[in-house]
């Protein structure tokens, strides 16, 4: 198994719960820009 390098300042693609918008971003965003929703970070699974 190999060691994934993760680069801090790479962005990241987030998708809204709500409406479905993705935004990539450095930074977590906390709502979505289109309809306030909560945003999830697409390469973390959904249990």
């Amino acid at each position: 198994m190999k060691d994934v390098k993760v680069d801090p300042g790479e962005k990241s693609p987030y998708e809204c719960f709500e409406c479905g918008n993705i935004v990539r971003s450095a930074d977590n965003p906390d709502y979505c820009p289109d309809c306030g929703g909560e945003m999830r970070n697409r390469r973390t699974p959904i249990e």
